[in-house]
């Protein structure tokens, strides 16, 4: 099919480069100059392991244009702009609405339109009425969530838990089916509203899995019970499974920050009061305070105190930042009178353009933490757990505060090696061995 790709974020261009993959013919749209002249060499402008391999395969199958007025002829138009979150907790539709007006003054022939883009429930029949009703060929209409995890997108797009098609057209439904065509897994088809639903849902559900094991684990702290042990058997339970219930910072990322204030707006102006999300919400918020406060009791005060801070990313294997949990961390340390050093493996030029003024970055770990009087582990990158702790203590500056932000260090270990260690809800009565 003759496809094409509006917008090349960690969606759409996964999407592309998979789509060419699969053999179909692909154009994708980016106005970014700065992308597309590194697209068009062949490098991607984010970092998805393998996203470049594939890219390489695909060969002229897929092209990459600066505006959409320079598709001629398509079979589909596939949606993947942003929808962030505006102040007052509403979804930014605008891009989606601009695409989508501009594909209704282009079209010359019968098109499907796929929406990729995360879009509040009822935004499709909106669409439909509002833009797509003033077509002069039939444009069909689907909305296609995607459950891509960045780090792991390309493995994601060809083997989906499942495939979710949402429309009242049996045509646009085989369409859609047919883009996946080689892909097992179930492909469900739903009214459209539905279908925008089941990604608010799904990652509203995994957001509270979060929320709650770090309830747990608070509260492990308070009666000296150890949250590893303690997940581990509750995950056991197969109706419970083991997923989403790492304890530490708290979510972050494209995703669930915005998804979750979205439905609990969506909800708010339906009149109903979310009142579950709410409280996930704010768990998750806590989150960065209590590692902040772990640090401030450890220091004693955090004013003229210097702390490193290792990983910035909101998870290992992306070089994404967007509501990452160490930003949050890192702005309120420098609201505090800390100086802060921080290192990541892949995201210190996006970090760069986010992070509070004073802030020194460092491309080593090791010349991060030099000097440094505590750390905290942010984002559970495979460099820091090989560090060299030996080499760190020497490096590092007393009291040697370790906050594990996200419980993947050797706790008895640190404490053998003469560092102050905290985890979230780890026994504070590690066994030294």
């Amino acid at each position: 099919m003759r496809v094409t790709v509006v917008g090349c974020g960690y969606v759409g261009l996964v999407a592309a480069v998979c789509l060419a993959y699969a053999g179909h013919s692909v154009v994708a749209v980016e106005r970014d100059p700065h992308k597309l002249v590194s697209l068009r060499a062949g490098r991607s402008p984010i970092y998805e392991p393998g996203i470049e391999e594939i890219l390489g395969t695909a060969g002229k199958r897929i092209v990459f244009a600066g505006d959409f007025s320079e598709v001629e002829q398509t079979d589909v138009v596939l949606v993947a702009l942003g929808t962030p979150t505006l102040p007052e907790g509403t979804v930014d539709l605008s891009q989606v609405y601009s695409v989508c007006q501009r594909i209704v003054a282009r079209a010359e022939e019968p098109l499907t339109v796929i929406m990729k883009s995360t879009v509040p429930p009822g935004t499709g029949l909106r669409l439909k009425t509002e833009v797509f009703s003033a077509t002069r060929v039939p444009v069909r209409y689907v909305a296609n969530p995607e459950f891509l995890r960045e780090g792991r997108a390309i493995w994601d797009w060809f083997h989906p838990d499942r495939i979710v098609i949402g429309t009242d057209d049996p045509i646009a439904a085989e369409v859609t089916a047919n883009l996946y065509s080689g892909i097992e897994a179930p492909k469900l088809i739903m009214d459209v509203t539905s279908a925008e639903m089941v990604k608010y849902a799904a990652n509203a559900f995994l957001a509270t899995k979060i929320s709650f094991i770090n309830e747990i684990a608070n509260l492990c702290e308070a009666v000296g019970a150890d949250i590893d042990v303690v997940a581990q058997a509750v995950g056991m339970d197969k109706r419970i499974g083991s997923s989403f219930l790492g304890p530490g910072l708290g979510y972050g990322g494209s995703c669930f920050p915005k998804d979750t204030q979205a439905l609990c707006h969506l909800s708010s102006v339906n009149g109903y009061s979310f009142r579950l999300l709410k409280s996930v919400i704010e768990v998750n918020s806590r989150q960065r305070q209590l590692a902040v406060e772990k640090l401030r009791r450890m220091l004693g005060s955090l004013a003229g105190r210097r702390i490193a801070i290792l990983g910035l990313a909101f998870k290992p294997g992306t070089d994404d930042v967007r509501e990452a949990p160490a930003i949050e961390v890192v702005a309120r340390l420098v609201e505090a009178g800390a100086f802060v050093h921080a290192h990541d493996p892949m995201a210190l030029a996006n970090a760069r353009t986010v992070l509070p003024d004073g802030v020194a970055i460092f491309r080593d770990p090791y010349e991060c933490l030099e000097d440094a009087e505590a750390l905290l582990l942010a984002t559970e990158w495979e460099d820091y757990k090989v560090l060299d702790w030996c080499r760190v203590k020497q490096i590092m500056a007393e009291p040697f505060a370790v906050v594990d932000g996200r419980n993947t260090l050797d706790g008895p270990t640190l404490l053998k090696l003469g560092f102050l260690y905290s985890g979230f809800g780890r026994n504070p009565k590690l066994p030294v061995s």
